[in-house]
């Protein structure tokens, strides 16, 4: 096999087990083998062990030694933390960029909008959370400031949304995914402060309905 190959199967399977561990579709505490996720996915134990070890690196796993690795867990107050500077980051700029998005940018980010929707409709969290970070880092990318989405790339890499699958099985997901739309709306029209507020509300989600927790009225 190609090393070219090596890296992009650990890529898929990478890219497959981090979303399945932030959407909850596998929890925090289980055990994890190479032999049986090379199985799982159809391919050689070396991608998958390189995939883990990447993981183990980002904080998604513990190895655990002669097993596997564990899923980490992360708590309500490391997520609240996570959610906080999140909001320090990304909801202020939206003052900056109101009015300023062009038809193309806006069309781009509505259609980001669409699939979002369109992938919690259907359960697919790894387009979903893939699309979900295409939208905001495309946002924040209208700023200007490479620093500001180098940050929030990686805080959104630390980041668990435990409450996704069960809150897509429950039809509740599609209210938070449809904020996307509204947002774009809210910038096309200029309104700095609505945007920011609706951002703030829309990141707010991380320590509530997104991990499975209820939110105040």
């Amino acid at each position: 096999m190609q090393v070219a190959e090596v890296v992009s199967l650990r890529e898929q399977v990478e890219r497959a087990m981090s979303s399945q561990i932030v959407a909850g579709e596998i929890a925090p505490g289980t055990v994890l083998t190479v032999p049986t996720l090379a199985a799982d996915f159809g391919v050689s134990a070396t991608p998958v062990r390189e995939a883990m070890l990447n993981l183990a690196r980002r904080g998604f796993l513990s190895p655990i030694r002669n097993r596997g690795f564990r899923v980490t867990d992360v708590s309500l107050e490391e997520l609240r933390q996570l959610s906080e500077v999140r909001t320090l980051l990304e909801a202020p700029p939206m003052r900056d960029i109101a009015g300023r998005l062009d038809e193309g940018e806006a069309q781009r980010l509505l259609e980001l909008a669409d699939e979002i929707l369109e992938a919690g409709h259907q359960g697919r969290f790894q387009d979903y959370l893939e699309t979900d970070t295409q939208f905001h880092l495309a946002l924040l990318e209208l700023t200007g400031n490479p620093h500001l989405v180098s940050l929030v790339r990686e805080l959104r890499q630390q980041t668990r949304l435990i409450g996704l699958k069960q809150l897509a099985e429950s039809g509740g997901l599609d209210a938070s995914a449809r904020e996307h739309t509204e947002l774009i709306r809210l910038l096309l029209a200029g309104d700095g402060p609505g945007a920011e507020a609706l951002m703030r509300r829309h990141i707010g989600h991380v320590a509530g309905l997104w991990s499975g927790r209820d939110e105040p009225a």
